[in-house]
Formats: structure tokens, C-alpha cells, sequence
């Protein structure tokens, strides 16, 4: 399988335009498969600290806008919501940004 994986400077583009746009600040690329609700294989997974006003009308709405300008499906995982083990596995193995 062929997974594409999108040009550094085109993805952090895309990334501030969505957080200028959401309450939300990008801080990684997880593995695929950590965002558990998003099945596509071609996804893509990011690691992302919420800001003051993120519901999740608005996290749902940035997966949605930054799936559209990458054209391929995107999971959000907010570091608030990891605990215990899950959460050292997952911040462990995030790439910066």
C-alpha cells in the first residue's frame, strides 16, 4: 500500500489556516491508527492541545476543513484527553510538527 504523505511546508500552511480558524494548536503527526475514530487508511493523525472555546462542534469542524485542503481524511487527538499508559505511548511516539 501506498500512503502519501504530504509536503512539509504545504502541511503546516494548511495547519495554521486551521488553527486560525478553531480554537486548536497543532503540535504533532501520530502514527495512523491513534485517531481511533477515523478509519481510512489513508489518513492522516495528528496530536493537538485545545484552546480556550474548543467544543466539539469545533474539533469536529477542523477535522472536516483540514481533511478538505489536504484532500484525505483527518483525526485529531487533543493531548487533554490522553491518560495513564495511552498517554505516554501516543505522546511518545508523536513527530513534532
Amino acid at each position: 500500500m501506498n500512503v502519501h504523505h504530504p509536503d512539509r511546508n504545504r502541511l503546516l500552511a494548511h495547519l495554521h489556516a486551521v488553527e486560525a480558524e478553531f480554537p486548536v494548536h497543532f503540535v504533532g503527526l501520530l502514527p495512523r491508527g491513534a485517531a481511533l475514530h477515523v478509519e481510512a487508511d489513508d489518513a492522516l493523525d495528528l496530536l493537538a492541545e485545545k484552546r480556550p472555546g474548543l467544543s466539539l462542534t469545533s474539533l469536529t469542524g477542523a477535522e472536516i476543513a483540514l481533511s478538505r485542503r489536504l484532500s484525505r481524511p483527518v483525526g485529531i487527538v487533543l493531548t487533554s484527553e490522553l491518560e495513564g499508559r495511552e498517554r505516554a505511548e501516543i505522546l511518545a511516539s508523536a513527530r513534532p510538527l
